[in-house]
């Protein structure tokens, strides 16, 4: 019987780190995307001072569950993008405010980010910006493989954020942009599958990287920023997401 250690030996480990203010659904896409389960009530990543960390290393029908004390949920899954077989590492990280000296730690060892706000609400798409600077900040680059998310566009009547402004502010950052539901699992893989496409995009044009390399570290980047990929750039939120 294969074991996971030795599944491992055989798959790229991406590491994404999923960042957005509090209340945005952060956890709940990261828990559909794992367990394809929608959590109704609203539960901060930090709750108080002890938390709980949860590694689920899903290989088959094998599930293993640990426990430590952190500041961030993080949960490991393997599936299939565009024929390469992936195991994704996603750290789903505190949204709150008192919590950002933390953030600098995971976005260190990010390989791509999501950056997740509501369309319900503003004050979360304008702090958008101030993690994409962050995590340029922290990582030296001009540019770095990130995808910015407008999760809820289940509740349209609650709308704050149109389309477009979520549209033109991936254009400035030269990224893709998607909007997302949690609740009705509208567009969650391919959020999380368009950042692996990005990060190996990323790695393909960093000199001395192959496709499936590390991060890297240090300043530059890309010969130019990652130009946008005509009709796959944007998936609205009708599109329905890809259950693997």
């Amino acid at each position: 019987m294969l074991t996971l250690d030795c599944a491992d030996q055989f798959l790229r480990e991406y590491k994404l780190v999923v960042v957005g203010g509090g209340g945005v659904g952060k956890s709940c896409l990261t828990i559909q995307l794992i367990q394809s389960h929608f959590v109704d009530e609203y539960d901060p990543t930090i709750e108080g001072i002890r938390q709980q960390c949860c590694n689920f290393y899903i290989f088959s029908n094998l599930a293993t569950k640990l426990t430590d004390f952190t500041s961030s949920d993080s949960y490991r899954k393997q599936c299939v993008i565009d024929d390469e077989v992936a195991l994704l590492d996603v750290l789903d990280t505190a949204g709150q405010e008192e919590y950002s000296a933390m953030r600098e730690q995971y976005m260190r060892t990010g390989e791509g980010f999501l950056l997740v706000y509501s369309i319900t609400s503003r004050q979360s798409f304008d702090e958008i910006l101030v993690f994409q600077q962050q995590i340029l900040r922290v990582k030296d680059k001009d540019y770095f493989p990130i995808i910015v998310v407008g999760n809820k566009c289940d509740l349209e009547s609650d709308r704050q954020v149109s389309e477009a402004d979520g549209e033109a502010l991936a254009r400035s950052f030269s990224c893709k942009f998607i909007e997302t539901s949690a609740k009705s699992r509208i567009n969650v893989d391919n959020a999380f599958y368009d950042i692996v496409r990005e990060i190996r995009r990323y790695n393909k044009e960093m000199t001395g990287y192959p496709a499936g390399g590390g991060s890297g570290t240090g300043s530059g980047g890309p010969s130019g920023k990652l130009e946008m990929e005509g009709s796959e750039g944007k998936r609205r939120c009708c599109t329905q997401c890809i259950i693997m």
